[in-house]
């Protein structure tokens, strides 16, 4: 196979909602009709004690949502696909907001009783500004829920997006009955009563067979045909190329949980979803199809085998190819690098790959040379663009609470804050250590992690702060001015950079006011 169709045939995308639509229970669902998976688990599920495959921390476990992205990758009819499952807790926004910069589109989970809830839509204004194709899958029509048209138009109004319906449930909750694919003119019946024993679909390819009014029932047959003329007459014929520009967004309905338009679900997106883009850096545009290796890291987990404390660090290629035991160059170290054991994931577990093609997802085990954004290339000095910290809204002070274990600490805190789960400030004035946040389920997070993973109790003490802000001093002798004004206010974050702790909102409008000499920013990408 050529590069350029080896290329072609893969399909990286993030799977995000906001918490409990049902986002990794597709996932699952995805897997296992990729024959990835044998049994698919369940996040909370008194019945099932298989766990889903993407929450695979012990705190994911147990508290039946997920903190961290997940990277799977399998293959189905021809096609390799890569699923990123984020976080739906906005806590782990951060996390998110970065995967989607390693994907080339997104699928949506929106639940059909609650709607679009205030999460997916941050999630979607992040799509839009990145311009990523994005697929809607309204899940959950196995329960009671809204009206299927009155989700289209809360879709298409709360994420400020033009919609397409490519499947429709045949009733909802106890009168599901199946999915009509309105993309291939397929009709997916479910017959049995017990909706956890689905039987195997039967197919029909015209609605106005009379067979179909036999299975339905007369009225649920006419029901469905009186809604398709309606999403004629309303949404005109779909285009995909309006799909890839990010203007449309197709919509699925299913049920995760029961398999009811899953299938159809995959099937469709591997057929209208981009293959991988072009990426942009400081110096150029990237495409996928040039012969030379490039890629950068979106994200580095520590421990995720915890009996080998190995960090590992994901890397997104974007063009060419990754070939194992070569030299790269790590471009902000300037140093070559040779890997002789790059993965390939299914969530925790991982294979060693000989290869890699731009769009591919592969974990190379890191000493501690890679931070988020960093660059892998065959030599060229470039820097890809868009992967931020924000600035964190929640401080608290960290202590040591075992003197003994003040090494397995200070290495905890620094591979977490790798990780970017959150950020590490320094006070110059007397080097205490201050964690800051998005969300308070952070901090919950770190406790457990060091505990677990590195044997290391840590405490937590107030910290009144309004907001970090990375500054840039233009005016040396303003900034000395600044420093001693504010000592006790300034810090360093975790690769040395200047940062103002503020206290409230009115002192950081004034020293913004005052010090015109400086600059003041709110992510560290600047």
């Amino acid at each position: 196979m050529s590069l350029k169709e080896e290329i072609e045939r893969r399909r990286t995308f993030a799977i995000v909602s906001h918490p409990d639509a049902g986002k990794t229970t597709l996932t699952e669902k995805l897997l296992l009709f990729g024959g990835a998976i044998h049994v698919a688990g369940a996040v909370k599920s008194n019945k099932i004690k298989k766990t889903a495959t993407s929450d695979f921390m012990e705190i994911e476990r147990q508290r039946g949502i997920s903190v961290a992205t997940s990277v799977m990758g399998f293959e189905y009819d021809g096609v390799k696909i890569n699923i990123l499952d984020t976080p739906g807790h906005q806590d782990f926004a951060e996390d998110t907001f970065r995967t989607l910069t390693a994907v080339d589109s997104v699928i949506v989970v929106v639940d059909a009783a609650k709607g679009v809830e205030a999460q997916t839509e941050k999630l979607m204004k992040v799509c839009r500004m990145r311009k990523t194709p994005v697929i809607v899958f309204v899940n959950k029509v196995d329960r009671e829920g809204k009206d299927p048209f009155d989700l289209l138009d809360e879709i298409e109004k709360q994420l400020e997006i033009h919609v397409h319906p490519l499947s429709w449930p045949v009733g909802m909750g106890q009168r599901l009955q199946g999915v009509y694919n309105i993309l291939d003119r397929k009709m997916y019946y479910f017959s049995g009563d017990d909706k956890t024993k689905a039987e195997e679909p039967q197919e029909f390819k015209d609605i106005n067979a009379p067979e179909v009014d036999k299975k339905l029932g007369e009225r649920n047959a006419e029901k469905l045909r009186e809604d398709l003329d309606l999403i004629t007459g309303v949404y005109p014929t779909f285009d995909n190329q309006e799909y890839l520009d990010a203007k449309v967004a197709p919509i699925f309905f299913g049920s995760a949980l029961y398999n009811f338009g899953v299938k159809e679900l995959l099937e469709s997106f591997i057929r209208i979803a981009p293959s991988p883009q072009p990426s942009q850096t400081i110096e150029r545009q990237v495409s996928p199809y040039e012969d030379k290796f490039s890629g950068f890291v979106f994200k580095i987990h520590a421990n995720m085998d915890p009996n080998h404390r190995d960090r590992i660090a994901f890397v997104k290629i974007c063009s060419g190819t990754f070939h194992r035991n070569t030299n790269y160059t790590h471009v902000q170290l300037g140093r070559q690098l040779k890997f002789s054991s790059p993965t390939a994931f299914m969530a925790q577990k991982t294979s060693v790959v000989e290869e890699a093609y731009a769009g591919d997802i592969i974990g190379l085990h890191d000493t501690g040379n890679f931070k988020i954004g960093d660059t892998l290339t065959e030599g060229e000095n470039m820097h890809f663009k868009g992967l931020p910290s924000f600035s964190p809204e929640m401080f608290r002070y960290i202590e040591n609470s075992d003197p003994m274990k003040a090494k397995q600490l200070a290495k905890g805190i620094d591979q977490l804050m790798d990780e970017g789960v959150a950020q590490l400030f320094t006070l110059t004035m007397n080097g205490r250590k201050i964690i800051g946040t998005v969300g308070a389920l952070q901090f919950e997070v770190i406790e457990y992690r060091l505990l677990h993973e590195y044997g290391a109790q840590c405490r937590y003490e107030p910290a009144s702060l309004y907001k970090a802000c990375w500054v840039r001093p233009n005016d040396k002798a303003e900034w000395e001015d600044f420093k001693k004004r504010k000592f006790k206010s300034i810090a360093k974050d975790k690769y040395d950079r200047d940062v103002y702790l503020a206290e409230s909102a009115y002192e950081l409008q004034m020293a913004q006011e005052k010090f015109k000499g400086l600059e003041f920013f709110f992510t560290s990408e600047f």
